[in-house]
């Protein structure tokens, strides 16, 4: 009976043992990934995003580049290293924390709480609103949808819309999408190159022709279509709207200062925008910087806005990340070190 509870207990040290090696070992073995960028077309895409990420050959009407994506039927495919064509999916299976950090991990599980984007609105997009969690769970079953841009160029007169520049009640929001006049109650921005806008879930708002930028927002592909400029698709036919579901996402509050004002500091992250979703810094770096991630418990993504770097991780594994390429850095990675070839920029995202 003895040598039986032995066996047994035994057994179970094994176990334990066996799995606190498979964590580590898997820990040890992830590094820096890169993920082949999935493409989309729109009716308002150009050629700026196969330009800016040094795709060939050239493709036009490409709207969207998905840099890192879990969301259904788009999900990422590792294009580097020894995990060279495995799904994000399947990542986050084998390696759970280790890829995401604990933290992370027991509020998402499974699920990668972010959509990373590039934009090209090589026309205007139509205005738009996205639910908060509470609606985007009841009605979809998904995140809400929080998101920052970045602006990366803007053509002459760009501009973008952004939340309301007068008070409008729910019904007078329904008979202005009906008589084309919604518009009118919204806030324009002329943009340049460098500026930030947040946009929590329920915002109004609609990139503007001409503008090229960097999206960072929750997992979610849920959007209702306010106006679309009576534009037609590829078939000849309007693009459905949203009116009556984005009637109680909305959010009717005027707000001030609805961009952001930072001001850059070479060498130095710049906080661009922090919520419960997520944090956005802005690294422009001239020399060798280093990157403490282990107090962050979190996986951190890059995106290179401008220039070109090498990234070395505390394993020692080293990638080159070009001008409009994306990399995440797993959680388990203790630190890195950013070395510029060029002055260049990055933007730098975490979950809090």
């Amino acid at each position: 009976m003895v040598r039986f509870i032995l066996y047994f207990c035994m057994q179970d040290f094994q176990t334990v043992t066996n799995t606190s090696l498979i964590s580590y070992f898997q820990g040890a073995m992830l590094y820096p990934l890169k993920f082949t960028p999935i493409l989309k077309s729109t009716i308002w895409g150009g050629k700026d995003i196969c330009k800016f990420k040094q795709i060939e050959p050239l493709q036009s009407g490409i709207g969207e580049s998905w840099e890192i994506s879990q969301v259904p039927n788009s999900v990422s495919v590792v294009s580097n290293g020894e995990f060279e064509g495995t799904k994000l999916t399947d990542l986050i299976d084998q390696f759970k924390f280790s890829l995401l950090g604990k933290r992370v991990y027991v509020r998402f599980g499974k699920k990668f709480p972010l959509l990373i984007k590039f934009i090209d609105a090589c026309d205007d997009l139509s205005i738009q609103v996205h639910p908060n969690d509470d609606l985007a769970a009841k009605r979809h079953k998904s995140f809400g949808k929080t998101e920052m841009w970045y602006i990366i160029s803007a053509k002459k007169n760009a501009a973008l819309f952004s939340g309301f520049k007068k008070k409008i009640t729910p019904e007078e929001y329904v008979t202005s999408v009906k008589d084309n006049t919604f518009t009118g109650s919204l806030q324009s921005h002329s943009i340049k190159a460098g500026d930030v806008f947040f946009l929590p879930a329920g915002r109004v708002h609609a990139i503007g022709k001409g503008t090229f930028l960097a999206e960072i927002q929750q997992s979610s592909d849920v959007t209702y279509r306010i106006f679309d400029y009576n534009r037609k698709d590829a078939y000849g036919q309007s693009r459905e709207l949203h009116t009556e579901l984005a009637k109680d996402a909305i959010d009717y509050e005027l707000y001030d200062n609805l961009q952001t004002n930072y001001t850059k500091v070479d060498n130095f992250p710049v906080n661009l925008a922090s919520c419960q979703y997520f944090v956005s810094n802005l690294l422009a770096i001239d020399e060798k910087i280093a990157r403490n991630n282990i107090d962050k418990d979190s996986f951190i993504i890059y995106m290179c806005m401008k220039g070109k770097v090498k990234i070395t991780d505390s394993n020692g594994f080293s990638i080159q990340l070009n001008k409009g390429e994306t990399t995440l850095i797993p959680a388990s990675i203790a630190n890195v070190t950013i070395t510029p070839d060029i002055q260049s920029e990055l933007l730098e995202t975490y979950i809090p």
